[in-house]
């Protein structure tokens, strides 16, 4: 697959609209980590050099009511870019209107306007025709650089470029070349990790990932719907009962090629525990709850990693956020972040923020800044915000 590209446009003079990711966390008024403004700056900073007059879009948090709104405020944003690059930028509290149109209508080569939050407008969300025509009304050109968005139609993502010439940002390419080769093409032995807390999150990505992967590891609170699908005892541990035909499924085709957790940390609590302890897997005891991989099996993750020339990983192995059950996500961050010479991906979400807190991003090939998209991605879905995108000719 080969999109047209930011580079392939005609961008001197011109009014471009970009759909960045700026939804970063925050608090207080105080942006907490601004690893997505800088992002998506490669893009920006060839837009403004190249004279275009760009207008960005983006969305900031939910925002379902009146105190949403004050809460995701896009100037916190605004102050941020302006303190990062140097073309000038002005923020516009508005998503329609005068305002908005006076301030695209005076911009002069090499400038930037930053919109107020898409979801200030509820047709954002619907993919409202009227909504996605106007905003192209803004623009002569449409260039796709949130690749975090790029898995939901919606007005910003989708309705715009509907109107407009289309390509997509340095970022959205890197992010499709990278899970596109893991995808279509990856260097062999490729192994998956996927953890978190339910199979129902990640039903399509186990399925597709046992037909491409020359091995899948399975860690996390999904592990324990595994585990009971082979009659084992999970005490009062994460379990989706509804799930375990579909596990079992799983364990027949990936026989060979599928692994569990053969011990695992349990405690009688999840807060304020009076007992932590290490189990075999299959044998929690009644009134206690499994919330971390064991030692036996971070060493089993770490020899079925040796060797691996890609590896994709989505989800923590246990509850990270707590140190006293983080020790498996960080051993398992260290065995990938040490492979030789291989491509070594983070879908997004937990392990994102598991590697850059336990300071080891800069060991991984590529971090995806989309966790929704990445995932839906590598199950071999369409994503309707990279789909409106013209091939190259």
């Amino acid at each position: 697959m080969s999109k047209v590209t930011v580079k392939d446009l005609d961008v001197k003079g011109r009014h471009v609209i970009v759909r960045v990711d700026f939804n970063v966390p925050h608090k207080n008024g105080v942006i907490t980590d601004d690893n997505r403004i800088m992002a998506a700056l490669p893009t920006i900073n060839y837009l403004t050099e190249n004279g275009a007059k760009v207008l960005l879009l983006s969305h900031l948090g939910k925002v379902k009511t009146e105190e949403d709104k004050a809460k995701n405020d896009m100037s916190i944003v605004a102050a941020r870019l302006a303190e990062v690059q140097k073309a000038p930028v002005k923020f516009v509290n508005a998503t329609r209107g005068a305002e908005l149109e006076e301030a695209v209508k005076a911009q002069e080569e090499g400038s930037i306007v930053l919109m107020q939050n898409t979801r200030y407008e509820k047709g954002e969300s619907k993919n409202d025709p009227e909504l996605g025509a106007y905003w192209a009304s803004l623009g002569d050109l449409f260039v796709e650089d949130a690749f975090g968005s790029v898995h939901r139609a919606h007005a910003s993502t989708v309705g715009i470029p509907t109107h407009l010439p289309a390509a997509v940002g340095f970022l959205v390419e890197k992010e499709l070349n990278v899970l596109g080769k893991a995808l279509n093409d990856p260097q062999r032995p490729f192994v998956a990790i996927l953890g978190g807390a339910k199979v129902s999150d990640k039903i399509a990505v186990i399925e597709n990932l046992l037909k491409i992967a020359d091995k899948v590891i399975i860690g996390g609170g999904m592990s324990y719907t595994f585990s009971g699908a082979q009659g084992g005892k999970i005490g009062t541990s994460l379990f989706e009962a509804d799930r375990v035909e579909l596990a079992k499924e799983f364990l027949a085709k990936g026989e060979g090629k599928l692994f569990l957790p053969v011990d695992t940390v349990v405690a009688n609590a999840f807060d304020d525990a009076t007992d932590v302890k290490t189990v075999k897997a299959g044998e929690i005891p009644d009134g206690y709850m499994g919330l971390d991989i064991g030692p036996e099996t971070i060493e089993l993750f770490k020899k079925e990693l040796a060797g691996a020339k890609t590896v994709f990983w989505n989800g923590p192995m246990g509850v990270f956020e707590k140190p006293e059950y983080a020790v498996g996500t960080i051993e398992v961050c260290k065995a990938i972040a040490a492979l030789d010479g291989a491509t070594t991906i983070i879908g997004g979400g937990d392990s994102a923020s598991a590697a850059k807190n336990l300071g080891f991003a800069d060991k991984f090939s590529h971090i995806s800044t989309g966790g929704g998209a990445s995932l839906e991605y590598m199950e071999g879905k369409e994503l309707p915000g990279v789909a409106i995108i013209p091939e190259k000719a």
